[in-house]
Parts: structure tokens; C-alpha cells; sequence
């Protein structure tokens, strides 16, 4: 063990008057505050894509070995994977995202990201943590320091992953191909915590059952017959069928979907031609399309299949190309641990603390865990003083995550977040009578 790692451990082991048990994650926390901001500074200054987590990997090794847990890095591309065993007990996974956004930021912070890489349109783009993964990754350093100086408060084993590429949606996907379950311990239950720029800090927001979106993006290549724009009886215009599918793709959510189940299909992107006067061979078009539940989700496909094919038939042109991606399941979280967790935020937090989140339908890819059979919990961690949430409602700006603006009130939201996920790791793997 190097001095840092002696230093990390005494300094844990410095408890307020009283027994440990004293010593609770609030009080801990904002003690050791002034390192863990300047660990959140640190990761904010020096972001990264998603598959690009290098340096932000090592940080995170070289953090969380510190602390005396059993390091691997390299699982599934740039994911850290560290086991802390202390006894017989249950196994826990806490999990961090990594991943930066392609955003200038604009937020005047003194520690504020120059960082920036070519886009993918060529040029360069800033580079920016404008999702919140800077907290994310602070919080679990703080928790595993927290944990392993009071290790006399629980048993079994805690797996700390940092994983990549949450932005992308295939972070979580890799490190589980690459066998996250098969090579280190099986979780009984997997948490992860998520910034709310809507939340003020100090409280934090929760619930069972669904809580963000499947997500698929479609490519369809609309074909028809090119040709003079004064002649269009020589053609089959591709524009003229991209527009009716366009408001085909509308009915599907109004006029086929149970209105009681959420669904979303998008057509964010729509290319075709080159001149005023000159009608093209083909039309692409790019959608987004979200759902909750599996048997939506096919749904929606299958109408969207449906749909195009009924536009290129009724033109008298050829089939369209019709393409899936398929993004990250829905993220449903498990009723009996969420209803749990709830109560243990309650009782450390204060009720007037703790909220009934609300459902989004964007995506997050700490579901995949769940599809592998891991009851999950993700709840919301307030990142915005109020009176600052309140005077940006009134002028008209509220706060929203990437954004190139956006930036928590650091910490109080750590002390919250540090809080609000040892509590939960302590209720989850608190000794029973007689355990060694």
C-alpha cells in the first residue's frame, strides 16, 4: 500500500466522537468534501468520449485501487471493474458512467473543459461533461472511501464498476460480453444514481417499474426514379413519398398504440437532392422510436414496416430500405428493491427529500443489467440549488442536461449523492447476527 492509500485510510478512520456508527456518510462526506471537489474538478477539466476513456479509466483505477480494492481495467474496452470483499454477505454493484458529450462548454467555471477532438463531420468540437458522468464517477470514489473505512457497519461483496460509452448506449453491453458477470462476482442487486438538473439539491428522486425508454433508431431510403423536375410524370419522386410517410409515421402513435402506453417514433433527419430542378433517385430518412414495454417496441416496428412499404406501393416504385439499430432496453427498475431503497432515503434524507420520480423517455444503458437478470434500481440525484432552479424557471432558461450551459452545484449535490448511495449500500449489505 503507497502513502496516498495509508493517508486515504486514516483519514476515513478519523470518526466524529462516538462509536463508528456515529460517523454517518453525511458527517464523512463533508469532511472529506474538499478532496472529492477536487476530484470532480479534475474529471470536469479533462473529459472524454464515449470508446475514447483512456485517461479517465486510469483515474478511476488508480482511485479505486487506493482504496484497497482488487482492480481490472480493460473489461469491455475502457471499463474499471473493482471487487471489495469483506465477509460473507450479499454481493452489491454500484456502478459510474465515464463518457463525455461532443459540447462546447459555455458555463464560465474556472475549471471549465478546453478539451477538443475532430467531429464526425469533420473539424473540431469541444469536448464536455455536460450529463453529469463527473458526479457520477466522484460519487462512487466517495462511497468506496466511505465503505472501506467502516467496514465494521457491513458484509459481503462490493463491485464498483466505471463503465464507457453510456452515451453511445453499448458501454454496458460490451463490459457484459466481455463476461463482467462471468469473471467477477454475480451481483444480488445493481444501483446507480443520475443527475437531475429539475431536482434541487439535497433531495433525490425515485420509483418502481419503468423509468426511461427501448430505444431504436430507423434508417429508411424512400427509392423512386430520378429525373427532370419538369417532367415529373417521367419520374417517381422520392421527396413526394418521404412526405406522405412522414405523416403516415404520425398515426401510429395517435391511432395504433393503447393510449395509455407511452411511445414516441421522431423523424429527426430528412435528405434528399441536390438541385432546385432536379428530382432525386432516393430520400433517407433517420428516426428515433421509443416505447417501455417489449411488446410495443415491436409494435412500433412492425407499423413503421408497414407504413413504408404502403407509401412505395401506392407510388409504384420499389420497395424502401428499412434499417434497425437497436439501442438500450428500457430501464425498469425492480419494484421490491426500489420500494426499499425509498424508504431508506426517507429515513436518512428526510420525506420532504425524497420524490416520486418522473418517467422519460430517453435512454440509459445501466438497463442492460437488468436484462441480464440483476434486479437494478437508478434513481435521480438533485444537482441544482434551488433558488438558482427557481430563478432560471422565471426567466425563462430551466436547466436541462446537455446542455452547454449546464453545471451542478457540486457540493451539496456530492454530499447528497454520497449519502443518499452508502446508506443504500449499507442497508443492502448490513451484517446479520453472527456473520464473520
Amino acid at each position: 500500500m503507497n502513502l496516498r492509500s495509508l493517508l486515504i485510510l486514516m483519514a476515513g478512520a478519523l470518526l466524529i466522537p462516538g462509536s463508528a456508527h456515529c460517523d454517518d456518510p453525511k458527517a464523512w462526506t463533508e469532511r472529506h468534501l474538499d478532496d472529492l471537489v477536487s476530484l470532480y474538478r479534475h474529471l470536469h477539466a479533462n473529459p472524454e468520449l464515449s470508446f475514447q476513456e483512456k485517461e479517465t479509466s486510469a483515474r478511476m483505477a488508480l482511485e479505486l485501487g487506493e482504496t484497497g480494492a482488487d482492480v481490472t481495467s480493460g473489461v469491455g474496452g475502457y471499463g474499471v471493474v473493482a471487487v471489495l470483499r469483506n465477509g460473507n454477505g450479499p454481493t452489491v454493484m454500484v456502478r459510474a458512467d465515464m463518457d463525455a458529450l461532443p459540447i462546447t462548454e459555455e458555463t464560465g467555471l474556472a475549471f471549465a473543459s478546453t478539451v477538443r477532438c475532430p467531429s464526425e463531420t469533420g473539424g473540431e468540437v469541444g469536448v464536455m461533461h455536460a450529463c453529469g458522468h463527473d458526479v457520477h464517477m466522484t460519487n462512487l470514489v466517495g462511497v468506496a472511501r466511505y465503505l472501506v473505512a467502516h467496514k465494521d457497519r457491513w458484509r459481503g461483496t462490493l463491485v464498483m464498476i466505471a463503465q464507457p460509452a453510456e452515451e453511445r448506449g453499448g458501454g454496458a453491453r460490451a463490459m457484459l460480453k466481455d463476461g463482467l458477470f462471468e469473471k467477477f462476482p454475480r451481483p444480488d442487486f445493481a444501483i446507480a444514481l443520475h443527475v437531475d438538473a429539475t431536482l434541487p439539491t439535497g433531495t433525490v428522486g425515485c420509483r418502481a417499474g419503468y423509468v426511461m425508454a427501448n430505444v431504436d433508431s430507423v434508417d429508411i431510403t424512400v427509392r423512386g426514379r430520378g429525373g427532370h423536375g419538369a417532367h415529373p410524370h417521367t419520374t417517381i419522386d422520392p421527396i413526394v413519398q418521404a412526405a406522405q410517410l412522414v405523416l403516415a409515421l404520425q398515426t401510429i402513435v395517435s391511432r395504433e398504440i393503447d393510449p395509455i402506453e407511452p411511445a414516441v417514433v421522431t423523424v429527426g433527419s430528412i435528405h434528399a437532392g441536390t438541385k432546385h430542378n432536379i428530382i432525386a433517385d432516393t430520400c433517407h430518412l433517420q428516426l428515433t422510436v421509443r416505447s417501455y414495454s417489449d411488446q410495443v417496441r415491436d409494435q412500433l416496428r412492425s407499423s413503421i414496416e408497414r407504413k413504408a412499404r404502403a407509401v412505395a406501393a401506392g407510388a409504384g416504385a420499389p420497395e424502401p430500405l428499412i434499417e434497425f439499430s437497436d439501442g438500450p432496453p428500457a430501464l425498469k427498475n425492480d419494484d421490491e428493491l426500489a420500494g426499499r431503497l425509498i424508504r431508506v432515503f426517507q429515513r436518512v434524507l428526510g420525506a420532504d427529500r425524497v420524490v416520486i420520480s418522473e418517467r422519460a423517455m430517453v435512454a440509459e444503458d445501466f438497463s442492460e443489467y437488468g436484462q441480464a437478470g440483476v434486479p437494478i434500481v437508478m434513481f435521480r440525484l438533485g444537482a441544482v440549488d434551488g433558488k438558482r432552479l427557481e430563478r432560471d424557471r422565471q426567466l425563462g432558461r430551466p436547466p436541462s442536461l446537455h446542455s452547454a450551459t449546464f453545471y451542478p452545484d457540486v457540493e451539496a449535490t456530492l454530499v447528497t449523492g454520497v449519502t443518499a448511495m452508502a446508506n443504500a449500500v449499507l442497508d443492502l449489505m448490513k451484517p446479520s447476527e453472527g456473520t464473520p
